[in-house]
């Protein structure tokens, strides 16, 4: 087989449809590199669900002169001994891992070194506005309901504040925008394969002499084929390493972007934005050389 040859039917099947490869190239590109910002999101937020999860507390507020509760407003401030007996009803659950108690003056501090960043909130409380409390760490977060249920009521008790309540709305809107980016970007490469379909479809019927002297001539299927598929090839190609540029640039503005809204330490590692790389581009050329493979054995008959 001579590679010249291959490489000149290449370059010319390009040229003839110029116009249909570019839009080949741009609709591979768009779809490949919303997959891709569908995987990095999903990743992104599958570290952060593993990073939480570590993490998440339950935290019970006891009672102050200044709680507004109704309970809190009736019977006082929590005692010492409402205190231990919520410490030991905490402590004796299977479903618990750890107790800490938190004092009104730590939690104050804790608070200002939480939101250090944000000088007008720390400004706005005092101590003494955060009650003190216990955070319970729990073997399995998902068991919020049976340990609150437990404790809920008992004398000294403000209110239950359950971490993982919040991120879960957190993380239900990312899955949303992970699962739209996902859908339009099928979509997307439904269309990128009809386009390719088309592309090859043109560029075999323009060159249908040449093919028909092939065939008369002896040339195998594979011979024949071979210059429409890298064509395909070559086109989703180049939209993967279009599409990686895309990527890159949500994992830095985007997925950077989040993680200072938030201000946690979770970053998407360089190894797992170059696998989403790698799964684009091999999408992108294995979509495109699958298309052109499909019409080619039904404009051919090959």
């Amino acid at each position: 087989m001579r590679a010249q040859f291959v490489l000149s039917e290449i370059w010319i099947g390009l040229r003839r449809n110029l116009t249909m490869t570019v839009a080949v190239i741009v609709t591979v590109a768009i779809s490949l590199a919303l997959f891709g910002g569908g995987l990095l999101i999903n990743q992104q937020v599958t570290q952060m669900r593993q990073y939480w999860d570590e993490r998440v507390t339950l935290t019970v507020y006891m009672c102050t002169d200044i709680s507004t509760s109704n309970a809190c407003q009736e019977n006082g401030a929590a005692t010492d001994q409402q205190r231990q007996d919520v410490q030991n009803a905490l402590e004796s659950m299977d479903e618990v891992s750890s107790v800490e108690y938190i004092s009104a003056e730590d939690a104050f501090k804790d608070f200002q070194e939480r939101f250090a960043n944000n000088e007008a909130m720390v400004e706005a409380v005092r101590e003494g506005d955060i009650p003190d409390n216990f955070r319970v760490q729990l073997v399995d977060p998902s068991q919020y309901e049976a340990v609150s249920s437990n404790i809920e009521g008992s004398p000294g008790i403000d209110s239950i504040y359950d971490d993982q309540a919040v991120l879960e709305q957190f993380f239900g809107l990312l899955d949303g925008l992970t699962a739209a980016a996902l859908t339009v970007a099928f979509v997307q490469l439904a269309a990128a394969a009809l386009l390719i379909g088309n592309t090859v479809r043109l560029a075999a019927y323009s060159r249908r002499k040449e093919t028909g002297i092939m065939r008369l001539v002896g040339a195998s299927n594979f011979y024949i084929q071979l210059p429409f598929l890298l064509e395909g090839a070559i086109a989703g190609l180049i939209g993967g390493i279009i599409a990686s540029g895309f990527i890159v640039a949500a994992r830095f503005l985007l997925l950077s972007r989040i993680q200072e809204w938030f201000q946690f330490d979770v970053t998407l590692s360089t190894g797992s934005l170059l696998s989403v790389i790698g799964v684009s581009l091999i999408l992108g050329v294995l979509l495109c050389t699958v298309a052109s493979f499909l019409t080619l054995r039904r404009y051919l008959r090959v």
